[in-house]
């Protein structure tokens, strides 16, 4: 896990230092409460209004989600509607493109992090890594998460997968571990395709017990949510999030 990272290993399940996918799956969909912890619940339309994101907020608050998401224009909104409740906010940067200069991922994110976000989801720039690159994504990537950290956040980086050939997501994965993020993420929801169980396992096979994997794009359902988790995702995105609860639950009553 990187330094200055805040993110508790109890998220994680360890076998013999590898990831357990199994056995995180089954502790995780054992009922509602433990699957809510894994869940970021998600708002990141333009249209978004406030009425919407303070609903949004509420509900994790209500159901315990991992976190509510949102995009920076609402940080403050959300850290108000979630004061004292324990679950943190999150703020994607960088969003949905992955073009933004590295001075203005600083920036946005220590402002946001004096607004009170405690998660930083943010898009690797995804140009510079397909012109080869390297060493710009690296740089972009070690920049934000030293700020991140600095003020007790944790970052989570997305990839945007269905943009990436194999190499590239080999390559990025690798690149954001050693630059210190402390997720792996798959999407924006955004582009052309969203999170899928091969990409999460791809993901989770580099990044072993390093980091953690979220998977986010296109997650509807319980099931989609279980063959996220049974790739090795330990933490999923998703704005369908009370729905797919209400969906274990009424499995688990009967």
């Amino acid at each position: 896990m990187a330094a200055g990272a805040s993110i508790s290993t109890a998220y994680l399940e360890f076998d013999n230092g590898d990831f357990d996918a199994a056995g995180f799956t089954a502790q995780t969909l054992a009922n509602a409460r433990s699957l809510a912890a894994v869940i970021d619940h998600t708002l990141l339309k333009p249209e978004a209004t406030r009425e919407q994101v303070e609903k949004l907020c509420n509900e994790a608050a209500e159901y315990r989600f991992a976190c509510a998401m949102v995009n920076p224009v609402w940080a403050c909104t959300a850290t108000s509607v979630l004061s004292g409740t324990g679950v943190p906010v999150g703020v994607v940067v960088g969003f949905p493109l992955g073009a933004s200069l590295v001075s203005t991922l600083r920036y946005e994110v220590a402002t946001l992090a004096r607004l009170g976000a405690k998660e930083i989801d943010m898009v690797l720039p995804i140009g510079q890594l397909k012109s080869g690159n390297h060493q710009a994504v690296e740089h972009t990537i070690r920049s934000v998460a030293s700020v991140t950290h600095h003020h007790g956040a944790i970052l989570k980086v997305i990839l945007e997968t269905c943009l990436l050939t194999v190499e590239e997501k080999l390559r990025a994965a690798e690149i954001a571990i050693q630059a210190g993020t402390d997720f792996l993420k798959t999407s924006t929801g955004f582009s052309t395709g969203g999170a899928t169980a091969a990409d999460v396992a791809l993901l989770r096979g580099v990044a072993g017990a390093r980091c953690g994997v979220k998977a986010s794009g296109g997650i509807r359902t319980l099931a989609d949510a279980r063959a996220m988790l049974e790739a090795g995702a330990n933490r999923i995105g998703a704005s369908a999030s009370v729905a797919i609860l209400r969906e274990l639950g009424e499995l688990t009553d009967e």
